[in-house]
């Protein structure tokens, strides 16, 4: 018979926990893109979010810009950075030396994806590559460990995505969650959606996604729908339809006014809809803009912490 506990047992706290908010961000592909992102940026930062991730190309396409931009963040802002990672096209040898890179110079945060498989397929079937997101949270994980010292053993915070729709790849629903389950067991702390229309979805996913076994949290990714032409390049790529609703206001409205009006609408009853089922977050996705976002937030009333403003350090210099 085990001996009693004698660590005391607290109610749960009553207040309830804020709300945590990010954005994200690419990098800009030329001059004119970056003065507006870094608009945008100055905007966001004002709003004080968790944290801002910035996508990676497919194979690295863009890195030299996405870790200029990383360094940026780190030595001109008060933002913290999620610096997405893609593992097809890459070898285990050759992620594991961005990884020491990304962490070596401040970045504590990594989003750990399998990014897209070339329309050749050639990408992720030579010697040493790595296929799978599950893959690169564990390499991760080793990286993490042979730099403990430095990192006051501390620990780098990996997210993955998650699938409130089925995965264009996938099998079923249930897999996509089997894969989820399997990025936490090998490491991921936390996980953000793709984009979704319909917040029963989101439930639906955290459903499932508990009763298999995901603690994680699962941080809805909201997209601003103010823009009919994105929304329908998006469900050409993602096979993620759209509300037909929504898409005939949205075409119908009589200026850009009106429309955006509605699409920013659109927005917050979505994201207020996984809100309410619990979600602990949310991340939004700006596509460089901060007009809209800034317009769902503002409705939207998130409870946040509010933090003292901090001075980045003196600027340092990523080696690309």
């Amino acid at each position: 018979m085990s001996p009693p506990s004698l660590i005391p047992s607290y109610p749960e706290p009553s207040v309830s926990a804020p709300v945590a908010l990010s954005y994200e961000l690419f990098p800009p592909r030329n001059e004119v893109a970056e003065q507006t992102l870094w608009r945008t940026i100055h905007e966001l930062e004002s709003t004080q979010p968790d944290y801002v991730s910035v996508t990676y190309g497919a194979s690295g396409s863009n890195r030299d810009t996405a870790l200029t931009l990383l360094n940026r963040l780190l030595t001109e802002t008060s933002l913290r950075p999620l610096a997405h990672l893609t593992c097809v096209g890459n070898t285990a040898e050759e992620l594991a030396g961005i990884i020491s890179e990304l962490l070596d110079h401040g970045v504590r945060g990594i989003l750990a994806l399998r990014g897209d498989a070339p329309r050749d397929g050639g990408a992720g079937a030579g010697p040493g590559t790595l296929r799978y997101a599950q893959d690169l949270v564990e390499l991760i994980r080793r990286v993490e460990q042979r730099r403990s010292a430095l990192l006051a053993a501390g620990r780098v915070a990996i997210g993955v995505a998650a699938y409130p729709s089925k995965h264009p790849e996938s099998p079923s629903e249930e897999h996509d969650v089997e894969v989820l389950l399997a990025k936490q067991r090998s490491g991921a702390d936390f996980a953000i959606t793709q984009v979704f229309f319909d917040p029963s979805r989101y439930a639906d996913l955290v459903l499932r996604a508990r009763r298999s076994g995901v603690t994680i949290p699962i941080i809805p990714g909201v997209m601003p729908l103010t823009s009919p032409r994105r929304l329908t390049r998006l469900a050409e790529l993602s096979g993620v339809q759209p509300d037909v609703k929504l898409l005939d206001r949205l075409n119908r409205a009589a200026d850009d006014v009106e429309r955006r009006r509605i699409g920013v609408q659109a927005t917050v009853d979505l994201a207020n809809g996984a809100l309410d089922a619990g979600a602990p977050g949310i991340h939004l996705y700006t596509f460089n803009e901060h007009g809209c976002a800034l317009d769902v937030l503002e409705k939207l009333q998130l409870v946040r912490p509010q933090r003292s403003r901090q001075t980045p350090e003196a600027p340092r210099t990523l080696v690309s």
